[in-house]
């Protein structure tokens, strides 16, 4: 098998793909928990939960990359440029069916955490990270590292700086051998914490 990690832009037809490999990645963190107690519901809402990301507002960004070797999406990451992190009113609308259909009962909390993070994104122009995950099987293969490099190599020609939001504590120290670093939290009612993190350019 070639040892090549390739990293394109994705488009449409990698949606499905992309898709089932951050829900595998995020199967277990803890906000995804919080929102979603339930692992059987968990497992089968979070597919959908971003594919509805992608596919009505990121991909229209034209910033959503995949790492893959051999053909096969082993990593995933959900990029906004300065000044779109925003969804715009109609974005949300196509969102909200596909949303609320994944999330059921539990949709109140997701928007819940939604909300939170918006309240509390730096309005400063940056490169905005809104998810990033290798499928478990592939974790510590280079996939993700390949990711981040592709889009923070751009964010450095740029003079450009990087935030993100860590729904996992346990993921910061990854974060930091980027050149992240923390800058607050966001503290979810009665849950977790999501860990703000600010990268300057480099």
């Amino acid at each position: 098998m070639p040892s090549t990690i390739d990293v394109r832009v994705a488009r449409k037809p990698d949606v499905a793909g992309l898709s089932r490999v951050l829900a595998r990645a995020f199967a277990d963190d803890p906000v995804m928990t919080w929102m979603m107690p339930v692992d059987a519901g968990r497992s089968r809402a979070l597919p959908r939960v971003f594919a509805a990301l992608a596919r009505h507002h990121f991909l229209a960004g034209g910033a959503v990359e995949v790492a893959s070797r051999a053909g096969e999406i082993g990593a995933a990451a959900l990029w906004d440029a300065p000044g779109r992190w925003k969804q715009t009113t109609s974005e949300q609308w196509r969102m909200m069916p596909p949303f609320i259909l994944a999330m059921g009962r539990y949709t109140r909390r997701g928007i819940v955490v939604s909300e939170l993070m918006k309240q509390n994104h730096p309005e400063e122009p940056h490169w905005y990270l809104g998810v990033i995950g290798s499928d478990p099987d592939t974790r510590g293969a280079g996939f993700g590292q390949a990711l981040m490099r592709s889009r923070l190599d751009r964010c450095d020609a740029e003079g450009a700086p990087a935030y993100l939001e860590s729904t996992n504590e346990a993921n910061v120290p990854y974060y930091l051998r980027f050149g992240f670093e923390v800058t607050g939290e966001i503290l979810v009612p009665d849950g977790p914490a999501l860990v703000q993190m600010w990268r300057r350019p480099q």
